[in-house]
């Protein structure tokens, strides 16, 4: 575990605003090397202004939930993530520091894990005593990993719930977590779980984005809409400013109504000179050395392939076995999915108890939240997760929701990232349309824009009820060229890989907006 003290004076201070970073796939801290450097230039320096309250900022890489182990799902990676704050906590206050003020950000998968962990704090009723301040996400899988009708989706969404196991099964939805059989990524959107109004308790909700080239989590999935406007962005016409202070930020976009002229074909030893292959970086050369390793591609691919495949399978297997054990632990009784899953279950038997006897009064058990947990486990009586007392039907979130924040109105024509959600699409059906679905009206037909993510109606649902959240800001970038922004976004490995020193602006503005 990893935590470091704003400034060397903060020690004075006894109060503490704690930011946690959490990062992705098959991670480690050193990939928010540039997160951290941000924020510790912006806010940890000897002219940084304090909380309200005098609090001095504490960073807390997590780093239980490292490497392989981001196998292991969102839930567990999310348990793990919340011992090592509720571990940082109490250190905290064996040298006389109390945490009064708590901020979280997850990149890639750390963004779902983020969101489970205050699931589990607000449970635990962190929040009674702590005052949740900025939830950030950034290029984070927010309705799991979407399908394009290509080959090459088909077939990752075919091995990736087998090979990457319980998070892979979680990424497209085909796991049944609670005890009613949904998946995790449904429990976590509903409005009336403890994830969801965990997430209304914090005043700055803003997920990061990015706009184009992010093969990884694409646009879809990390700014949670239902119509992808930047497909094919050089060819449907779209116009983008980038905020100059910002870049790659996008300030304002506008939609073509017109698609313009295809360019020109070029030349054969032009084309061979900007022709690439995906490759990985490290096979990635220029002309003419390019076209010796793509005339080696009928080797290289199966051998890469081969590699990649039993790299995948023995991690999965090495996840399973761990997961095995954590599942025979006794003390893994008391996990969040448990006390919800006997939620669940006492909320089924009130249900079919009314309807076997209408006039009958559902079991004390049930009424009074005793599902919610034990006594002395850390989750309190369950009320924090939903009354017993009420239907499923109408459970409504009981936490304190702040305000939306008003955005200024765009010229006409232009769009903002926080004006991407409006009417539904045209030709969106009735269903969507009672669903609230949000996304921006496509300026041309669909089959102009080029094939768009095969949402799932649950993937839908998800965006309808995601984009609910009060105040919840979105911010996209537009890092172009790129075979991948995904790293790009948050400067990950900028000593192995200089380009992606481009998404510097979407640090700043990160660290710009964070609120202490």
């Amino acid at each position: 575990m990893t935590a470091e003290t704003s400034t060397e004076a903060s020690s004075e201070s006894k109060t503490v605003h704690l930011l946690v970073l959490v990062h992705g796939m098959w991670g480690h801290p050193g990939h928010l090397a540039g997160l951290h450097r941000a924020i510790r230039e912006r806010h940890c320096g000897e002219a940084s202004a304090p909380g309200p309250d005098g609090e001095r900022l504490e960073i807390l890489l997590a780093e239980t939930n490292r490497e392989d182990h981001t196998y292991d799902g969102v839930d567990w990676g999310g348990e793990r993530v919340a011992e090592e704050i509720y571990e940082t906590v109490k250190r905290l206050e064996d040298t006389g520091r109390r945490v009064t003020r708590f901020s979280i950000t997850g990149y890639s998968l750390g963004g779902l894990v983020a969101r489970y962990v205050v699931g589990i704090l607000h449970q635990r009723k962190f929040f009674d005593s702590v005052t949740p301040v900025n939830f950030n996400t950034i290029a984070t899988p927010h309705i799991g990993l979407p399908r394009y009708p290509t080959v090459f989706s088909s077939l990752t969404s075919y091995l990736g719930p087998r090979l990457l196991s319980r998070t892979g099964e979680q990424f497209w939805a085909m796991d049944k977590w609670s005890a009613g059989g949904r998946p995790l990524l449904e429990v976590m959107a509903d409005p009336d779980r403890v994830f969801y109004q965990a997430l209304c308790l914090f005043a700055n909700l803003r997920i990061y984005a990015n706009a184009i080239n992010d093969l990884t989590v694409p646009y879809p999935t990390a700014a949670i809409e239902v119509t992808d406007v930047f497909y094919n962005h050089l060819t449907n016409g779209i116009e983008v400013e980038l905020d100059e202070k910002y870049a790659p930020i996008i300030k304002t976009y506008r939609p073509s109504d017109v698609a313009p002229s295809p360019p020109p074909t070029p030349k054969v030893r032009a084309w061979l000179r900007r022709f690439s292959a995906p490759l990985p970086p490290a096979l990635q050369f220029k002309f003419p050395y390019n076209i010796l390793i793509y005339s080696s591609l009928p080797i290289l691919v199966p051998l890469l392939m081969t590699l990649i495949l039993t790299r995948l399978f023995f991690a999965s297997r090495g996840s399973r076995a761990r997961l095995d054990a954590l599942e025979k632990d006794q003390t893994s009784v008391d996990r969040l999915v448990h006390v919800l899953a006997r939620l669940e279950r006492g909320m089924e038997d009130a249900v079919a108890e009314i309807m076997d006897d209408p006039g009958a009064v559902p079991a004390a058990s049930a009424v009074n939240g005793e599902y919610g947990g034990e006594t002395g486990n850390g989750y309190g009586n369950g009320e924090a997760i939903a009354t017993g007392a009420r239907s499923p039907d109408t459970l409504r979130a009981t936490s304190p929701a702040p305000a939306p924040v008003p955005m200024p109105k765009p010229a006409d024509g232009m769009r903002t990232p926080d004006t991407l959600s409006g009417s539904p699409p045209p030709g969106a059906s009735s269903a969507e349309a009672e669903l609230g679905l949000k996304s921006l009206p496509p300026s041309r037909s669909a089959e102009q824009q080029g094939p768009q993510a095969l949402l799932t109606d649950l993937q839908r649902r998800l965006i309808a009820q995601l984009n609910a959240l009060p105040g919840l800001k979105k911010e996209l970038a537009f890092i172009h060229p790129a075979r991948n922004a995904h790293g790009a976004i948050i400067c990950r490995d900028v000593q192995r890989f200089a380009f992606n020193k481009v998404g510097e602006g979407v640090l700043r503005h990160w660290a710009d907006q964070f609120v202490m």
